[in-house]
């Protein structure tokens, strides 16, 4: 059952396991400019360690460009105590108006005193089994907030990302409580925490229970980066080796999927800023460079450099040196017929 918020410090005393919790290995993606003069080349940045792959980066600044050079915060951007203020006021302005979400409003949102004790609460009663209890959950992911700080960060990242790129959201509380791409994103973000520590039998517990939950099927081995979008969300599955830049928005059915049997890197690495379209499959170790575009349905097989628009099956280059980031606007149709005739 789900807990209070009253009594959940009192009735959850189990411990998943010993090892305490200590802030997880920053997870950084460089959009440095590279020396060569070629549309893309990898990045030599240190913050990528070995076995995972490094981003392609763009040959000119991001200044220069237009381009992000990775998540960085917008004047319009709330802080972490803000967005918690404005979260609480957006949930006593729907209780109000809705009188049947009223308890659900108070229980999730008013009853906390921030917003990593709302996210524990609500995904822990959204995870919670007869045999993982929603007031177990709570405790650690509570535990994982407290210790690692980058979470919370992240999980603001990805809340702007949400609200600056979806059409559909109105609202930082509406993404929170009812987006389950959202949800789905931050219970992967805790069970990254506990892999990455060590807690590899709980991250893959929970693994499981998320992909039961939400549909989607992130091993918490990956490394996501900040101000990700998972719009819909449904069946979208990111393999063990998979990396994943900041700024990367990808929709329903998108799957990042290895190749062959081997135990090294047999799984993608997406750039910051790509879009990725419903139902685009990237197979194998291939990178998909900043900035780019994937249209609907494709299958990417081979590398793509940066800002391009790659479309078909096998997917094909159709469109080089975009003028801006796809997630800007988020337009998933144009640029793939370039010259259409009746």
């Amino acid at each position: 059952s789900s807990p209070s918020s009253s009594s959940s410090s009192s009735t959850a005393t189990l411990s998943f396991g010993p090892a305490p919790l200590r802030p997880a290995e920053a997870v950084s993606f460089s959009l440095s400019q590279p020396s060569s003069s070629s549309a893309c080349s990898p990045s030599s940045s240190s913050l990528f360690p070995s076995p995972f792959p490094p981003i392609l980066v763009p040959s000119t600044s991001p200044a220069s460009s237009g381009h992000s050079g990775g998540w960085r915060d917008q004047p319009h951007h709330l802080s972490k105590e803000e967005l918690w203020i404005q979260i609480r006021s957006e949930a006593k302005a729907a209780a109000k108006a809705e009188p049947a979400l009223a308890s659900f409003m108070y229980a999730t949102v008013l009853s906390h005193t921030s917003f990593e004790r709302t996210m524990s609460f609500l995904l822990a009663n959204k995870l919670g089994s007869p045999t993982m209890l929603s007031t177990q959950l709570m405790q650690l992911f509570r535990q994982v907030y407290d210790e690692d700080p980058g979470i919370t960060d992240a999980a603001r990242a990805d809340l702007h990302a949400v609200r600056d790129r979806d059409p559909a959201c109105e609202s930082f509380a509406q993404a929170v409580l009812n987006f389950k791409g959202y949800q789905a994103i931050q219970s992967y973000r805790i069970a990254h925490a506990l892999w990455s520590r060590g807690r590899k039998a709980l991250a893959l517990a929970l693994q499981s229970r998320i992909s039961e939950v939400f549909h989607v099927d992130i091993h918490p081995a990956a490394r996501l980066g900040r101000g990700i979008l998972i719009d819909h969300a449904t069946g979208v599955v990111i393999g063990q080796t998979a990396v994943v830049g900041d700024n990367v928005s990808m929709l329903h059915h998108v799957t990042l999927g290895g190749s062959g049997r081997s135990r090294g890197i047999r799984h993608p690495c997406v750039g910051n800023g790509a879009l990725l379209g419903a139902g685009v499959t990237v197979l194998g170790p291939v990178s998909v460079g900043a900035g780019s575009k994937i249209g609907a349905g494709s299958v990417v097989v081979h590398d793509l450099p940066c800002f391009c628009v790659a479309v078909g099956v096998p997917a094909r280059i159709v469109k080089r040196n975009l003028n801006s980031e796809p997630v800007r606007d988020m337009d998933q149709c144009c640029d793939f017929i370039l010259d259409y005739v009746i």
